[in-house]
């Protein structure tokens, strides 16, 4: 089973298959907080969703509370949060859990996924990204660190989506 497969609601409580969400176009994978010090990436997160729409390429926030509670909101506060600080417009999920034993299923398929220094296992924070290809492929992984309009994450949106 592709993750893509995998059943999750939208932000809205919509029943929903991540396959859905993307549409069926490569996607950054992304696991988001509104209050977190990196929450500003949301900015960044937008203006890469709008630079490569055109190209078939989607963001997908994926909102996660499991470190320091840094996304208590409901879903209805985190799109207002969203939209109105950040002029966010990429899918936003339910909230999930990205570590533990309550981890969703999309992320136990990620978290397989090593990163640019070969680390695999689990989410070490927030904004951790994953890029996906149309078929549902991890790319590559990239730290909570690495700002959206990193050259490197950059070039890895662009191969996927030429």
């Amino acid at each position: 089973m592709s993750i893509l497969d995998a059943p999750i609601a939208r932000l809205d409580g919509t029943a929903s298959t991540l396959g859905e969400i993307t549409g069926g176009r490569p996607a950054l994978l992304v696991n988001v907080a509104s209050r977190c010090g990196l929450t500003p990436q949301y900015a960044g997160l937008e203006e890469l969703h709008e630079a490569h729409a055109g190209a078939g390429f989607t963001v997908v926030g994926l909102p996660c509370n499991q470190f320091a509670g840094q996304e208590p909101g409901s879903a209805e506060e985190i799109q207002e949060f969203c939209s109105a600080t950040y002029g966010v417009t990429f899918p936003m999920t339910e909230k999930i859990d990205v570590n533990g034993e309550d981890r969703h299923p999309v992320y136990a398929e990620l978290v397989d996924t090593p990163d640019e220094e070969g680390r695999t296992g689990d989410i070490s924070w927030n904004f951790e990204k994953f890029l996906v290809d149309a078929s549902g492929s991890v790319v590559a992984r990239f730290s909570p660190r690495v700002e959206p309009s990193d050259p490197r994450l950059v070039e890895a949106v662009e191969r996927v989506t030429a």
